[in-house]
């Protein structure tokens, strides 16, 4: 990737030209490759770059921080020539805003080590392993009579932030995932799986096809069964649908004023309560930037303010936070603001989640709890999720791509799919076995938040609200 301006010269330039009373700079260069498939056929690829220069100018009232109000601005195609205009705008925007709420001192400085190494960058090369396998898989797929369907994503984004407090930090996020689709000949069958990976290097794309033929293969007998409760086995990736949704809504504010499940009734939070109800296996819901395998940015990197986030915490500093410990709720996303209102500590949002339900994150696979399941069901994916009620958390979705009905711990045949209605909160307090922890990709919200790791889990009575037509 060629830049027309260096990063960190943008975010100098910025800083030097800005009138506000204080000012964040965040500089975004990425580069993203990709791979799509039809009909066991590539049909693209392609590689391709850019640049994103965001401002944020605040302006001091007449009490100082407490009163300040900010601006923010962002644009692609910034070079050392417009840069101005961009402050300009963002001193602007501020200016014409009011009392920002979430106002507060700008984070002292720090630096990082490398700040000024380039941006790192990725190209096709990134799938010089996966696209051999990927064709033997589409041999397979032929051989079989199944069509195969999907795309293969890698980015390399690379942030600056310089501030006038003196922050000067770099952090360079690689992100990629493979989407793979099996259908029968005849488009009556199909199947999903979801990979997540950092370089490619870790996808073993013929055992996910392989798993996927399976699936297929299961799904030539129909089941009809009628909604109700059934046990059920989630596999990670359905977990990690749920857990993401639940980890948005735990901000600290909206607890406060009694707008969310972790409100307590008749006032404050739940903080410090147990959410594990009657169940034996108390699960810990956990972030921390630097666990292996699910590297995120080390410091906060907000481009707006809501609930759990504010453009002045830009560069706080992030560290390991369990959000629920043994089942207990022990933390909430904080801004500096919010928690200093409401006395609690500083819980910033960190960029990827792990759930642990087994003792030490270690537990039967998913094979292995399906292969247990006297009489349920075995989900592979859910989608289309929406929020139903916040103050219990209920959400809403539908089942997709294979639900099987399991027997005796075998698998005998794909039933219809189903509309779900149930809350993840709730669920922790129904766990009747978990899995062992392993990485996973959230298919519905795996395009936004790909760093996670979850179990499989065996909820005895998952409520399958409704017979879906869906297919």
């Amino acid at each position: 990737m060629t830049l027309s301006s260096k990063p960190q010269d943008l975010v100098e330039k910025a800083l030097e030209l800005s009138r506000a009373d204080g000012a964040v700079v965040l500089v975004d260069a990425a580069t993203d490759a990709n791979l799509r498939w039809a009909n066991n056929t590539l049909t693209t690829n392609g590689v391709s770059a850019g640049q994103q220069v965001t401002v944020i100018s605040v302006k001091n009232g007449a009490t100082g921080a407490a009163s300040a109000a900010v601006g923010v601005v962002g644009r692609s195609g910034v070079d050392l020539s417009s840069v101005e205009d961009l402050v300009r705008a963002s001193e602007k925007a501020a200016e014409e805003s009011g009392p920002a709420d979430d106002a507060d001192q700008l984070v002292p400085g720090r630096a990082s080590a490398d700040w000024d190494e380039p941006p790192a960058q990725t190209d096709i090369s990134v799938f010089s392993s996966f696209a051999p396998a990927l064709g033997e898989t589409f041999a397979a797929a032929r051989a079989e009579g199944s069509l195969l369907f999907g795309y293969a994503e890698h980015s390399m984004s690379t942030q600056y932030l310089g501030s006038t407090s003196g922050l000067r930090l770099r952090h360079a996020q690689p992100t990629g995932s493979v989407q793979l689709n099996a259908k029968s000949g005849d488009r009556s069958r199909s199947a999903w799986a979801g990979v997540p990976t950092a370089d490619f290097s870790d996808v073993d794309v013929v055992a996910v096809g392989q798993d996927l033929a399976r699936r297929l293969e299961w799904a030539k007998r129909k089941i009809d069964l009628p909604a109700g409760r059934y046990e059920t086995v989630l596999p990670p990736t359905s977990v990690a649908d749920l857990m993401i949704y639940a980890y948005w809504s735990a901000a600290l504010r909206d607890a406060v004023d009694g707008r969310s499940v972790f409100s307590k009734s008749g006032g404050g939070t739940k903080l410090g309560e147990s959410l594990a109800g009657s169940s034996a296996i108390k699960a810990t819901l956990r972030s921390d930037p630097t666990a292996a395998g699910l590297e995120c940015t080390p410091y906060v990197e907000a481009y707006s303010s809501n609930a759990y986030q504010s453009v002045f915490d830009n560069g706080l500093a992030l560290g390991p936070t369990e959000w629920i410990k043994d089942g207990e709720l022990a933390a909430l996303l904080t801004t500096r603001q919010t928690a200093a209102g409401a006395q609690a500590p500083v819980t910033p949002f960190v960029d990827n989640l792990i759930l642990d339900a087994a003792p030490g994150g270690t537990g039967p696979s998913l094979t292995e709890l399906t292969g247990s399941t006297r009489d349920g069901l075995l989900l592979t994916s859910l989608w289309y999720i929406r929020e139903v009620d916040p103050q219990t958390l209920l959400l809403t979705g539908l089942t997709r791509d294979g639900v099987y009905k399991v027997e005796g711990g075998e698998v005998v045949g794909e039933v219809n799919n189903f509309r779900f209605n149930e809350s993840p909160v709730a669920l922790l307090s129904r766990i009747a076995e978990a899995g062992r922890t392993e990485r996973t990709f959230s298919r519905e919200w795996g395009d936004y938040f790909n760093r996670t790791a979850m179990p499989a889990l065996r909820i005895p009575d998952f409520n399958m609200s409704s017979v879906s037509p869906a297919s």
